[in-house]
């Protein structure tokens, strides 16, 4: 009696086990990829409560949130033979948890293998101004080529920046001086134009004084009022001569 009470309590442990083995929980961002006997089950299984088979059923909980992908620093070679250090980050997401499971052994892996060989191959075909100006483009050529590569396995890549461009302490020098030889070459530029446009008005005041010539007068009073309001010990006052023009006529005759 003892030995038959102790079967059927074995029998009940055992029952409780196997139905908990085979009582499965995915979360909202969660899927179950199940294999019955090593053949692919569709679809995924969950969110929620499902059952499984023991030892039948074998399953692969898939993650579908955002992943935060850190490429590390690239050694790369732009397209004007500058040697560049560049560090990048990808974001991606799974969007079929089936190819993430079937189509590649670790989809982690081999999106970051991806990854860095796009880097490295679209970033040589830029030059160094291009990297560094053209950041958003680059990002964008980026994310389609990796996107596309990604694309069978079940990963969609939908970000990828490039975080850090780090060159060699002589580019920068270099760099340093070719941009302050463009700022001096601006100031020159703008210091000409200016004196081309103070040149123009000052044609233009000229004819109108040709045209106009109490207007010289008017100038030459104007002076001498900016001159007496300074602070000055001696005072030179210009007198233009046709003011004694009269006076030596009259001598003179």
């Amino acid at each position: 009696m003892e030995i038959a009470v102790l079967f059927v309590i074995a029998a009940l442990i055992l029952f409780i086990l196997v139905l908990a083995s085979s009582v499965k929980v995915a979360r909202e961002y969660e899927r179950g990829v199940v294999f019955r006997l090593g053949r692919l089950l569709d679809p995924p299984k969950g969110p929620g409560l499902f059952f499984l088979i023991p030892v039948v059923d074998r399953m692969v909980k898939v993650d579908l949130r955002t992943i935060t992908l850190n490429i590390p620093p690239q050694d790369v070679i732009t397209k004007d033979n500058v040697p560049a250090r560049v560090q990048a980050v990808a974001y991606f997401r799974i969007v079929d948890p089936k190819s993430a499971v079937a189509q590649v052994e670790n989809f982690m892996a081999a999106t970051m293998q991806v990854s860095q060989t796009t880097l490295r191959a679209i970033l040589g075909q830029h030059s160094l101004d291009e990297l560094l100006s053209e950041r958003q483009k680059i990002n964008e050529i980026l994310q389609e080529t990796i996107d596309s590569a990604t694309e069978p396995w079940g990963v969609k890549v939908s970000m990828v920046e490039v975080k850090d461009v780090e060159i060699p302490s002589d580019m920068q020098r270099a760099m340093a001086r070719q941009a302050e030889a463009e700022r001096e070459r601006r100031a020159k530029v703008i210091n000409a134009e200016g004196e081309y446009q103070a040149a123009e008005r000052l044609k233009d005041a000229a004819l109108v004084i040709e045209e106009h010539p109490i207007a010289l007068q008017l100038r030459y009073l104007q002076t001498l009022l900016e001159i007496g309001g300074a602070n000055n010990s001696t005072i030179i006052f210009p007198a233009p001569i046709d003011l004694f023009k009269p006076f030596l006529e009259r001598n003179l005759s």
